[in-house]
């Protein structure tokens, strides 16, 4: 995808891999429009499950690169900016924070190593996206917003006892544990995991304003970036009718 973001398919399992390890896999461009094509190609492969990690062992990721911080970075956020459909599974450890606990509350599956500390710094530092809103719908609403106005890490063990996390695992072993359930994922029949994701996704989980407004703007963008637009205002200036071609 880029130098920033690797894509390797492992049979009908895509591995997604963040690789900023010298910035601790801060967010800048690069990784998030790297991520953003990450998510397109998986939506659109034949791969039934993904895992997403980062490379290192200190930091899963500290969140935005506050030296060049990525003014869209929730487009690195799956089903924002690309609606994937099918399950995603975060392998994380250490450091993760910010946007890392963005990209949790996205996944359907979470297996952290004992060293994970799950912390929301934005308070901190006076400026946040608004995308961890939706974490209260994910978790206990008194953990959720001790975790957002707070700023404090909640260990990987908390992170399990309050739903955020599937497994805990010893350093290390984090990304072949997330292996295994994609690839048992990737075993079951795929109509059927497809099927029950989009019922919870579009009609069970509740989405924040801040993820409506978000596909509000996506779906603009897409039509101003069509070639129907393009057919229509070019038609309207000749005062001919319109071919379109849904494109």
């Amino acid at each position: 995808m880029s130098e920033a973001v690797t894509y390797e398919q492992r049979g009908n399992v895509a591995l997604i891999t963040i690789r900023r390890a010298e910035r601790k896999n801060a967010f800048d461009d690069s990784v998030v429009f790297g991520l953003e094509k990450a998510w397109q190609r998986y939506a659109e492969s034949e791969e039934r499950a993904a895992v997403l990690t980062s490379e290192g062992t200190d930091s899963f990721t500290v969140g935005a690169d506050l030296r060049a911080l990525p003014p869209e970075i929730w487009r690195s956020v799956p089903g924002v900016s690309v609606e994937i459909g099918k399950p995603l599974i975060c392998a994380v450890f250490g450091h993760c924070i910010g946007v890392g606990v963005a990209l949790v509350q996205a996944a359907d599956l979470c297996v952290a190593a004992e060293s994970t500390r799950f912390t929301y710094a934005e308070p901190k530092i006076g400026f946040a996206y608004g995308l961890i809103t939706a974490l209260a719908s994910r978790i206990p609403h008194k953990i959720a917003m001790e975790m957002m106005l707070l700023g404090r890490p909640i260990g990987a063990q908390r992170a399990y006892e309050a739903g955020f996390v599937n497994q805990v695992v010893k350093d290390g072993e984090q990304l072949e544990a997330a292996l295994d359930l994609a690839q048992a994922i990737a075993s079951c029949a795929p109509m059927v995991v497809r099927w029950l994701k989009n019922g919870v996704d579009n009609h069970v989980m509740p989405k924040s304003h801040i993820e409506s407004a978000l596909h509000t703007m996506v779906g603009v963008g897409k039509m101003y970036d069509s070639k129907d637009r393009e057919e229509g205002f070019a038609s309207f200036r000749e005062k001919r009718k319109p071919v379109f071609q849904n494109k």
